[in-house]
């Protein structure tokens, strides 16, 4: 163990005390946090007759990644019925959803904080024959452990900010031994590509972006479209924190407030937050600012009634219903882009065909986002009141929004194929593995 993976190992065991501590905090919200928390320290008490040993380990953090894991394990299934699967996951969130996607025969867990005597344990325990990290999560013990155990382990739907390049960069000592020691790394876009090789990775192919491949849930879309009401929908999709009061500042103190309400219809607000964590958080938010807050938790079977219909503001506080709340919208602004956070994924409202707004602020998804733009799916704003302004345009335009949505949906489909060549290349990986005679 090099110097700088041992300062690390060792500053990641003296921080388990203040994890163990957040993790704890977080389940009073989120009580999915306080489930097999022993797992986090490589304490796994399910049998190995449960996935494993060699079933193929795919880790997916949280909600994003899960559902980019769901439509690359369609395709593996597709490719092989009879796969057995881990799930591993960070996130309380993304083990909900992950729980979705077991069938007989599979497994799921936490992934250890990176000790070396935790990831020892998860792989003694598990003994996968091959694992796939998705989109970013590169951890300097697991890597290494893998290797050497001689279990491939590969990083899928890659992707790599120019900010997370710099930092990788500065602790490069740490991350280009990890990104190096990769048997495979399959990137979505060329430019991930060239930053994923500038960090230390060997970049095995650029296959495009899972995301694409994933169908809107027509069901909840068609639900959403029925829900809508008289009233012309805006929707804030996945907003983060401190963007809900820039768009009250901006609402009360902008130009396009007052072009907003001298329309015929007041638009209404539908607001999706991207943490469950935050529900209760943005709904005071909101109430304290004067609007009357409909949560969808709290709505009838048949959608929503009488006193959702006269609020002011529909909260989104539902898990998996994007497709309904695309559905719904006739624009959407796109969270995490009018905060400094990167912004967030775009792909399902464009092929929900719901118009999006989005601010500067897109480097998690640049690509993504500038090929939205250029397609005509999506807009680029420079902050909340220029979105504001574009918005109010579009409600009044129905030509206009409904080609951005067809735009969207054209944009959706044009780059789908992902899921197939990234399905074929993990096959690929473990059949090479087992013929060269790992542990696989």
């Amino acid at each position: 163990m090099n110097l700088a993976r041992s300062l690390y190992s060792l500053a990641v065991r003296s921080a388990q005390p203040l994890l163990a501590r957040k993790v704890r905090r977080r389940g009073l919200a989120e009580p999915g946090y306080l489930a097999a928390v022993g797992e986090r320290f490589g304490r796994y008490e399910q049998p190995l007759a449960a996935g494993g040993p060699g079933a193929l380990w795919i880790h997916a953090v949280s909600l994003g990644e899960t559902r980019a894991a769901a439509t690359l394990l369609q395709a593996l299934r597709t490719l092989e019925p009879g796969l057995r699967v881990l799930l591993t996951h960070g996130t309380a969130t993304g083990r909900a959803e992950g729980e979705r996607l077991l069938r007989p025969g599979d497994a799921q867990a936490w992934l250890p904080w990176d000790t070396p005597e935790a990831v020892e344990a998860f792989l003694a325990h598990f003994q996968p024959c091959a694992g796939v990290l998705m989109e970013t999560e590169v951890w300097p013990n697991l890597v290494d452990a893998c290797a050497r155990r001689g279990v491939p382990l590969a990083l899928a739907n890659a992707r790599l900010s120019e900010k997370s390049l710099r930092g990788a960069q500065r602790l490069s000592p740490l991350s280009r031994p990890a990104y190096g020691g990769l048997a495979a790394v399959w990137a979505q876009t060329e430019d991930d590509a060239r930053r994923l090789r500038d960090a230390g990775a060997v970049v095995s192919g650029v296959l495009g972006n899972l995301k694409f491949d994933a169908a809107p849930d027509e069901t909840l879309l068609a639900r959403g479209k029925a829900w809508r009401g008289p009233r012309p929908v805006l929707m804030f999709a996945s907003s983060r924190e401190g963007e809900e009061a820039l768009l009250l500042q901006a609402l009360a103190t902008s130009p396009a407030a007052v072009a907003g309400h001298s329309t015929t219809v007041t638009p209404r607000w539908l607001i999706v937050p991207r943490h469950p964590q935050r529900f209760d958080e943005v709904t005071g938010l909101l109430r304290a600012a004067g609007w009357s807050v409909s949560r969808r938790s709290a709505w009838p079977a048949q959608g929503p009634d009488a006193e959702a219909l006269a609020a002011d503001c529909w909260l989104g506080d539902s898990l998996g219903e994007m497709a309904l709340y695309f559905g719904m919208a006739d624009a959407a602004l796109l969270g995490g882009s009018f905060a400094p956070m990167g912004g967030q994924n775009l792909i399902e409202a464009a092929a929900c065909g719901c118009p999006v707004l989005m601010g500067p602020h897109t480097f998690n998804f640049a690509e993504a986002a500038e090929l939205a733009e250029a397609a005509g799916a999506a807009l680029r704003l420079a902050d909340l009141p220029q979105a504001l302004c574009a918005a109010w345009g579009l409600l009044a335009d129905d030509p206009r929004r409904e080609a951005m949505a067809r735009a969207g949906q054209g944009f959706a489909q044009a780059h789908q194929g992902a899921a197939r060549s990234s399905a074929e290349a993990i096959l690929a990986l473990r059949q090479t593995a087992q013929r060269t005679g790992r542990p696989a």
